[in-house]
């Protein structure tokens, strides 16, 4: 489904040209979770807006994104467009960064469904509702007529859940979509994501920085670190048997990972330091 290979991104600016991904490569099957991971800054959300196109202003691009057979990074216009409203759907950390806070949830989700697959604002309405009941949410009526703000945390993502999976995508990303939710409705939402899933078909690139979550809802993890993908490997392997030295630090940096005195820091400079 995806296949990503020696994607490299690089910025120019005022502080020189500075190397952000350097040959990343990964590849998810149809129907298969691939968990991202690695500590903030190491280049996971950046893989992600290079699928996308949305790299920041003056960057570079190289290397080849294939997603269902279509070059990605030779799209543009209206066949990219079609790309983000068909093939691949987002669910973001921060649903407020998604949802507009001046308008109902109704206007969010059946404003899509109408744009990209044309159904009627009756059948958006119905569909939009049944979104909602398929990610849990209850009094389906209220929450349609709700602005953000008098929605929960947990109950805005659900909602997000459901206008990612709206247009049935083969590919869904997701960055980091629990990191805000309490350890409860944390596990709530990666159950209804997986469900999902799971029903659809639909293949998931999951970025995280917690290898306890990718581990219990991914086929397989690559970690990466600096910009670079240093380990791709079953769960249970990078538990057990981690090849990669990075790999190990992150497993023991968790709470029941923790045993003595903490191992010494992996080598590596963030790209900043590289340029002083």
């Amino acid at each position: 489904m995806l296949d990503i290979r020696d994607l490299t991104l690089s910025i120019t600016g005022e502080a020189g040209h500075i190397d952000i991904l350097r040959d990343v490569s990964l590849s998810v099957a149809r129907g298969e979770a691939l968990g991202l991971v690695g500590e903030s800054g190491s280049g996971k959300s950046m893989t992600l807006r290079c699928l996308l196109r949305i790299e920041p202003p003056g960057s570079t691009v190289g290397g080849v994104i294939t997603l269902d057979g279509a070059d990605v990074l030779a799209l543009g216009g209206e066949p990219l467009r079609r790309m983000r409203a068909s093939s691949v759907a987002m669910i973001a950390q921060n649903p407020h960064a998604v949802l507009n806070p001046v308008a109902p949830i109704r206007r969010y989700l059946q404003e899509g469904m109408r744009d990209a697959q044309g159904l009627s604002v009756t059948a958006a309405r119905v569909r939009a509702a049944e979104l909602l009941e398929r990610v849990g949410l209850d009094d389906v009526d209220r929450v349609l007529n709700s602005y953000p703000h008098e929605l929960s945390g947990g109950m805005l993502q659900r909602v997000v859940i459901a206008g990612a999976i709206a247009g049935q995508p083969k590919l869904l990303l997701a960055d980091e979509p629990t990191t805000a939710l309490d350890v409860t409705t944390q596990a709530e939402v990666m159950a209804i994501l997986d469900d999902c899933r799971r029903e659809l078909g639909m293949a998931l690139l999951f970025v995280t920085h917690d290898l306890d979550l990718a581990g219990a809802v991914c086929d397989r993890i690559a970690v990466m670190k600096d910009g670079e993908i240093v380990e791709t490997g079953v769960p249970d392997q990078l538990r057990d048997n981690p090849a990669h030295a990075y790999t190990r630090q992150l497993m023991d940096s968790r709470p029941a990972g923790i045993t003595g005195t903490p191992d010494a820091a992996v080598p590596g400079e963030t790209p900043d330091e590289k340029e002083q």
